[in-house]
């Protein structure tokens, strides 16, 4: 076995060479905000969807957009607005005069990577719509039904701090982002390198590194990195401890959590350890690959009653006191 993880991490090593190449054009961009690039990447290769939240001008706009701008793939930017309509997703049946018959026109969700800018200020039928993409993989118009290309990334975007015109994400849509990442302010240091960037000529652009079939082969090889059994019960662990904190002997948890994770939370935390495994390029999974993933995993899966919003608690804290409490193996 020790053989098979030694020949395993040497390959996870040179195939994983990329994502170096990736960040290098990346950070041209962007100053600082390692955490959004990181897990950019985990979505990219762990094949998952990925909601950013934070306050304007944090460069979550640009940071997909450098992503994908690094990637010889498709994109497509929209802009979701209260008068968005689901066929400016996925498009419509279009009449042809010279046949008699209609036709699909497909819209911009038949792309790679699609970035969904405020996607709470769409209303409910553009978000079933998107829903369907995002799971399935696949659009219906019409009466037909066509496959997307693969790789196929939503990066949803949204702005915590303005809620009028806005429509409140649907639970199930929530749930299948596979990461809820928040963005934070950066440093004194990085701001001050940014204002450099931004206001002395023209901006550093980012050039394609990668190809999509590279995506697609280095998606197959994370899902072999090694992860010991014991690991994969420490994430089980950690799932149950949202749905019943009290066996796990945090009786005060209890009464702060309506709705624990689902196990779509178990199966998306070992993906991404994999894959965070992979970016270090490392063959296989510590405790450290699950605790640095688990929170932005976990943070949209678990639903706080009122006394939790009373005493002012957040998911974040509930995840950090679960991680805290249960023994790493």
């Amino acid at each position: 076995m020790d053989v098979l993880i030694k020949e395993l991490h040497e390959r996870v090593k040179q195939q994983s060479a990329f994502v170096d190449d990736i960040l290098g054009e990346i950070r041209k961009v962007i100053v600082g905000q390692d955490l959004i690039i990181n897990r950019l990447l985990i979505g990219l290769l762990a094949d998952g969807h990925i909601l950013l939240e934070g306050v304007p001008g944090l460069a979550k706009t640009l940071s997909v957009k450098s992503l994908a701008g690094a990637i010889n793939a498709g994109f497509q930017r929209i802009q979701f607005t209260p008068d968005l309509l689901p066929a400016d997703l996925i498009g419509t049946m279009v009449y042809n005069q010279k046949s008699g018959e209609f036709a699909p026109h497909k819209g911009p969700l038949f792309s790679n990577i699609i970035l969904a800018d405020e996607i709470n200020r769409a209303p409910a039928k553009v978000q079933s719509a998107l829903l369907e993409a995002m799971q399935e993989r696949q659009v219906t118009i019409g009466k037909e039904t066509y496959p997307l290309e693969e790789p196929f990334l939503v990066l949803a975007t949204q702005n915590p701090i303005e809620q009028e015109g806005t429509y409140p994400l649907p639970e199930a849509q929530v749930d299948r982002f596979m990461l809820k990442v928040l963005i934070s302010y950066p440093s004194k240091q990085e701001e001050r390198a940014i204002v450099d960037l931004m206001t002395t000529g023209e901006a550093p652009s980012v050039r394609p590194v990668v190809e999509p079939e590279q995506i697609l082969d280095a998606r197959k090889l994370v899902n072999e990195i090694y992860m010991e059994e014991k690991l994969k019960d420490y994430i089980v662990e950690i799932v149950f401890a949202t749905r019943t904190p009290g066996r796990y002997g945090l009786h005060d948890l209890t009464p702060m959590i309506e709705y624990g994770a689902s196990p779509r939370a178990s199966i998306y935390i070992t993906k991404a350890a994999k894959t965070h495994a992979f970016l270090m390029h490392r063959g296989y999974v510590t405790p450290d690959d699950i605790k640095s993933i688990a929170p932005d995993i976990l943070r949209h899966r678990i639903i706080l009653t009122y006394e939790a919003e009373a005493q002012e608690k957040t998911t974040d804290d509930i995840v950090k006191t679960i991680l805290d409490s249960i023994e790493v193996p």
